[in-house]
């Protein structure tokens, strides 16, 4: 009897663990597996004609839905010869607004002897995958261009010396030599007007954009 309480007493002290450098056990949680299956798989070719706002003509042509991304094939007119692309976008689903996309560039015909430039991108919104899809809109809201920078010039100058003399601002513009390239400045402002004032409305966002919108719609219900 006395052999088998000592036996116990080593097996229960082996099971204690030990207050200095003991080895802690830690559970592994297993994580949650989504079968990609159940994610929608769809696509649908737009029959929507092109549409046309502010000038610039946008046609989207395919949209499909591959896991938790909607997708849709944009194309759109180039103004000029700036960097332009999507600048502000958004899908609606079943009254569910998503915002947030993705761009990828999928052509660019850049215009060249008198022809329309075109570029075409391809806009990722992410969705849950129990999302209704059976009515969605794509709304394209504004293109906008990044300006290289000679195009402040080139481009840009002309058109924003008249928006400044149409709204009576007394902001006066022009290009200048600086060491040997072309730079457009402020040469004179009101009295009443800061050069940070000056500098907020004459680079203002919209010389750069171009505003829809463009809307369309289809259904990717499987």
């Amino acid at each position: 009897m006395k052999k088998l309480i000592l036996l116990l007493a080593v097996v229960l002290a082996a099971c204690v663990p030990s207050q200095q450098g003991g080895v802690s056990s830690v559970l592994n949680t297993p994580t949650a597996y989504i079968d990609p299956a159940s994610y929608p798989t769809a696509q649908v070719q737009l029959a929507a004609p092109n549409q046309t706002a502010s000038g610039i003509e946008v046609h989207m042509d395919r949209a499909w839905v591959e896991g938790k991304n909607v997708n849709a094939n944009v194309c759109f007119t180039l103004p000029d010869n700036s960097d332009w692309g999507i600048a502000s976008a958004s899908l609606t689903y079943s009254g569910i607004l998503v915002e947030q996309y993705s761009t990828t560039l999928a052509g660019l015909q850049e215009p060249s002897d008198g022809s329309i430039g075109v570029r075409c991108d391809t806009l990722t919104f992410i969705v849950p995958p129990d999302a209704d899809l059976s009515n969605v809109t794509v709304m394209i809201d504004t293109i906008g261009a990044t300006p290289r920078g000679d195009e402040y010039c080139s481009v840009y100058l002309p058109k924003i010396q008249q928006a400044m003399l149409e709204r009576g601002t007394g902001i006066a513009l022009d290009c200048v030599d600086v060491n040997g390239t072309l730079t457009m400045q402020i040469l004179s402002i009101p009295a009443s007007m800061s050069q940070i004032q000056a500098e907020e409305i004459v680079y203002s966002p919209e010389f750069y954009t171009v505003k829809g919108p463009w809307s369309f719609s289809f259904n990717l219900a499987q």
